[in-house]
């Protein structure tokens, strides 16, 4: 079924669409959620919650791109359980690292001034990678929205795991000067 029709049936408030977005969609989810939390079943759940999240969000909201949609709803759930968990007990992992590798370049705010300069920062970030070429735009995103693990990057994209590496810290500093320059640090 067409992404199209999908959202057409959650305009039509059609119980159809969830069971259509699940069937469609739930792989891509569950990947998603099972990146950022370890168990199995807080990623169903999590999975399970976006079906209603996407419920309750269409209408009003019309995707561009359903996926995108999706895959943005499912990993906002996930990071939230992911930092409750946390909070609970501290610990290590992959989603700890990943956000701390960006944390010197990118950091959230609360404040309408401060969610103004998340948006120019979202922007600005969007335009430096749109500047990058296709293979650094994929690990980029796969490293740093998909959360996936460096050795996992490196073997999907055929590459060494230094290569990633040295091209991850890279594009941060560049990154970083680039914020920098345009006065969002």
């Amino acid at each position: 079924m067409e992404d199209s029709q999908i959202i057409a049936m959650y305009f039509d408030r059609d119980e159809g669409a969830i069971q259509a977005c699940r069937e469609k969609y739930e792989p891509y989810c569950m990947a998603i959620a099972q990146n950022i939390l370890t168990e199995q079943r807080d990623a169903e759940e999590c999975v399970n919650d976006t079906w209603l999240r996407s419920w309750n969000a269409m209408p009003p909201h019309r995707p561009a791109r359903l996926s995108a949609f999706l895959g943005k709803i499912t990993r906002n759930l996930a990071l939230n359980r992911w930092r409750s968990r946390q909070a609970a007990r501290r610990g290590g992992g992959e989603v700890p690292l990943a956000l701390a590798e960006l944390e010197e370049c990118v950091a959230g705010g609360e404040t309408p001034e401060e969610q103004m300069d998340a948006k120019a920062l979202a922007e600005a970030v969007t335009a430096y990678l749109r500047g990058q070429s296709a293979l650094k735009r994929m690990v980029f995103i796969r490293r740093y929205w998909y959360l996936n693990t460096v050795p996992v990057i490196a073997r999907q994209l055929a590459m060494s795991e230094g290569k990633v590496k040295s091209m991850l810290h890279r594009m941060r500093l560049e990154l970083r000067e680039k914020l920098g320059e345009e006065g969002l640090l």
